[in-house]
């Protein structure tokens, strides 16, 4: 790779300029229409699957008292602070710590010296900056151990050339370069500007650090973000202040598809503290801009006020008509019929295995509609000015922020800069950039910086909602209780009835498919208008529930230990991508912890839920009471995970616990509709779990040598099956079906 012209970074040269510099100075590389796998080909990196050396940019002489950038992701200090930028949303999770800790380790930084910052928007530089599906850790921590060790490497560099001694004779350790021979020490300070002057490492000659000489990751560090958090900093997106802000409500039809015909436009301009009211036409696209009512004022209280106020009169000849009960209704009746239209996975032959069946087991299970309830509103500030257009967003997903800007204002790539916040709580939510384009679209029409906020009832009426699903299971049982056929009709949703809603599909082989001979698992797509989408742990999230309860089932049918069953089930060779003794590990280790098969009162039992995600196994054994009252409590829950070396061991905890607690939340939850409407549109009638609710959660990691997996949602889906589980062992009611207050339970 070749040097470039040199970049100073100063406290003058904001984050996005210093970025804007290196992408000027190696254009060739960053062509608009330049795809990751050429941008790949052209930096070097695409057989390890990184973006790295285009960032190493040498350091103007003159800029001696100034930092120096080593890469994109990391700058040094006179005073050898490095400051390490982390390129994924942070939204709770523990990314912006996890990825940061990466590359300190690679760097051999001391972490006392480290100060971790957001990363700049610009996939340009650092690839792209989207976090869904627990990928960060697994897609980018090879980037992250890759530019941290070329950054090391520049600075052992640096130092052997003022000592004029071979590379390979220093040695570093908490950021100071060492020569072996003669005890000479210069720290990552006194050698940086020198190192950004260097031509960066080829890739290949990196030595990267060895699990075994880790000395940073895995252990319990405090989240980067946590003393701001604590003394309430403003980080979020909706702490964002700019001089002269205007402040706007959106209002859209309640029932997806409407349009707004007209509204009290007079009325509402007269309202204190409003500026503006208008109809804003939209694209009709729900992840853009759907038709509505914007509200601009001089501050959120008198947005909000005057949009109680607004009546509009709504054009719903397009809009949504979806009943939940009518489709759930319909849906129960068609999973009877065993088989679907549209088949998913067919292996062996299921009819004779269920013709000489010692055992049938056969059982119907559906989840409801649930809404993300993200803590902090959906919210986006916007800026139009000096020919560009400036973005604020608590979105997971930036970069195609970035992207959908560009279409909607004709603005090129350098005229759009989106400026990534702290997200108030995501989990799938936020992938979904209508809030940001509906404030890019008011802020086109006002000589001013506009921050929209939704309210909770914008939130929950005007969601990307789990899906709900049902699914009729039918498995036959040898005299061993062995399961040898499996039968499955899967009854989802579609908008066109071509493909299911997002989050609302099975895949083939899908688990647990992958570990049974005789497979028959078939698909029914009903009508549906609402969008639908990704929501923590997707598809998993609800099927896991319905998957372990029936497997249960099908134990106690075989008159076998829920444990032993599952045990030989889970040992079964599935083939490729199934390793059955991680799954079986998971699981024993959990029993050992829980201590499966002790003698509990009268009311309590053990339920287990188990489940392979995110390129991880996860087993939870939760210990349950339930009343006279039938009020579900849960004492305590073991989880135990396999999802490689931990990184954050701390961020690792609090996501398996964060995970078990949000997954527990569930079973009480749901969304019902009525003519393309959705009743619950607040707290009182959505009641997340309160904290005299939480629980223990003991986590054990079993720490596999394999490629680091995906933690901040795979631990959520077992907790209802554990709890569904328990509340069968103690009432013999199976829980079939979702709320548990359909069964007159409570939690």
């Amino acid at each position: 790779m070749n040097a470039v012209s040199p970049v100073v970074a100063s406290p003058e040269i904001s984050d996005h300029e210093i970025m804007r510099r290196l992408q000027e100075q190696s254009p060739q590389n960053f062509g608009p229409k330049l795809g990751r796998r050429g941008f790949l080909a052209l930096t070097g990196m695409a057989g390890a699957g990184l973006v790295l050396g285009y960032a190493m940019v040498p350091q103007s002489a003159q800029a001696a008292a100034a930092d120096s950038v080593l890469n994109a992701f990391v700058r040094i200090t006179p005073d050898g602070y490095a400051i390490v930028y982390s390129k994924s949303p942070e939204m709770g999770q523990g990314i912006k710590t996890g990825l940061a800790m990466i590359i300190a380790e690679q760097l051999d930084a001391d972490w006392d010296k480290v100060r971790v910052e957001q990363a700049p928007i610009n996939p340009r530089v650092f690839g792209e900056q989207f976090t869904n599906g627990s990928r960060s850790i697994r897609e980018y921590s090879d980037q992250c151990h890759q530019v941290g060790a070329a950054a090391r490497a520049m600075l052992v560099q640096a130092a052997a050339q003022q000592w004029g001694v071979a590379p390979a004779e220093c040695t570093t350790y908490a950021s100071i370069v060492t020569h072996s021979g003669t005890g000479r020490k210069l720290s990552y300070g006194e050698l940086a500007v020198k190192a950004a002057t260097l031509t960066p490492p080829d890739p290949k000659t990196l030595a990267l650090k060895k699990r075994a000489d880790w000395k940073l990751l895995g252990t319990r560090k405090s989240g980067a973000d946590n003393p701001k958090l604590v003394a309430g900093e403003p980080l979020f997106g909706i702490d964002t202040q700019l001089p002269n802000m205007l402040y706007a409500s959106y209002t859209k039809c309640p029932a997806q598809g409407g349009v707004p015909a007209s509204f009290n436009v007079d009325d509402i301009k007269k309202l204190p503290g409003v500026k503006d009211a208008f109809i804003v036409p939209g694209d009709g696209d729900p992840e853009s801009v759907l038709p509505g009512v914007a509200i601009v004022a001089t501050s959120t209280w008198y947005a909000l006020q005057a949009k109680k106020k607004l009546v509009v009169q709504w054009d719903e000849t397009k809009g949504a008509k979806d009943s939940s009960i009518a489709t759930e209704t319909l849906a129960l009746e068609t999973a009877k019929q065993t088989m679907g239209k549209d088949v998913i996975t067919a292996t062996g032959d299921v009819a004779p295995a269920f013709a000489s069946a010692a055992h049938v087991v056969e059982a119907t299970y559906s989840v409801p509609f649930l809404a993300h309830a993200n803590i902090e509103p959906q919210n986006t500030t916007a800026w139009f000015h000096d020919g560009l257009v400036e973005v604020w967003a608590p979105s997971q997903g930036c970069d195609k922020a970035q992207e959908m800007t560009m279409k909607m204002t004709g603005l090129p790539y350098e005229k759009v800069v989106v400026h990534q916040t702290r997200l108030g709580t995501g989990f799938g939510r936020r992938g979904h950039q209508d809030p940001t384009m509906e404030a890019v679209a008011i802020a086109q029409k006002m000589n001013a910086p506009v921050k929209l906020t939704w309210n909770r009832e914008d939130d929950m009426g005007h969601d990307w909602y789990r899906p709900a699903a049902v699914n009729y299971f039918k498995a036959a049982l040898d005299a061993k209780g062995k399961v040898t056929a499996w039968q499955n009709h899967f009854v989802t949703l579609s908008h066109d009835g071509k493909k299911p809603v997002i989050a609302g599909q099975l895949n083939k082989g899908e688990f647990p498919a992958n570990l049974i001979a005789n497979v028959n698992v078939t698909q029914t797509m009903l009508p549906w208008g609402t969008k639908c989408g990704t929501w923590r742990a997707p598809r998993s999230n609800g099927l896991v529930f319905q998957l372990q309860g029936f497997l249960h089932e099908c134990a106690i049918a075989a008159k076998r230990d829920h444990l032993d069953f599952l045990i030989d089930f889970l040992g079964s060779d599935g083939g490729k991508g199934w390793e059955a003794d991680r799954a079986v590990a998971v699981l024993k280790t959990a029993a050992e912890k829980a201590r499966w098969g002790r003698k509990l009162p009268k009311g309590r039992a053990l339920g287990i839920g188990y489940h392979p995600g995110n390129g991880g196994y996860i087993a939870e054994i939760a210990e349950v009471s339930v009343d006279a009252k039938k009020k579900v409590t849960v004492h305590q829950v073991w989880a135990v995970a396999d999802a490689g070396p931990v990184i954050s061991l701390s961020g690792a905890e609090g996501q398996v616990v964060g995970s078990v607690l949000d997954g527990f939340s569930t079973m009480g939850l749901n969304v019902d509709f009525e003519n393309g409407r959705a009743k619950q549109q607040n707290f009182g009638e959505y009641p997340l779990l309160r904290m005299p609710q939480a629980f223990p959660v003991d986590v054990t990691f079993i720490q596999s040598d394999i490629h680091p997996q995906g933690l901040g949602e795979p631990a959520l889906p077992p907790i209802l099956a554990a709890v569904g589980n328990a509340i069968f062992s103690i009432t013999g009611e199976r829980i079939r079906t979702l709320p548990l207050s359909k069964h007159g339970y409570s939690i």
